[in-house]
């Protein structure tokens, strides 16, 4: 009962945190990603913006883990579980998801000038 508590925890706050709840990056992923950035940029003081990315991609990538985890606590009893196939899993839906939000919000210019 408590397994199943502490997933269903988990796949909420996961939920909040990952790419299926894109509603909620203003509240949730973008301050960690801007703290994540601003406690970087004391060393890094030129690379904030892509500090910020950084941050937003790891936030993205921590929710879409944590609901995995939560939803295995959840409804398995006992698996076992393939820890690199599940970060191989968060790290390429939240790259592609985070490049989506870059290039579409205009923050990832792909333009190249003529001169």
């Amino acid at each position: 009962m408590l397994k199943k508590l502490r997933g269903g925890c988990l796949m909420g706050i996961g939920y909040m945190l990952s790419p299926l709840s894109w509603w909620n990056d203003l509240f949730f992923n973008m301050p960690i990603a801007y703290l994540f950035a601003y406690s970087f940029s004391w060393i890094f003081p030129d690379l904030f913006l892509p500090l910020t990315a950084v941050g937003y991609w790891l936030s993205n990538i921590i929710g879409i883990l944590m609901m995995h985890r939560g939803a295995t606590d959840m409804l398995f009893e006992q698996k076992q579980r393939d820890f690199k196939k599940d970060l191989l899993i968060g790290f390429g839906t939240s790259t592609v998801y985070t490049l989506v939000v870059l290039v579409k919000s205009g923050g990832f210019c792909c333009s190249v000038s003529s001169e």
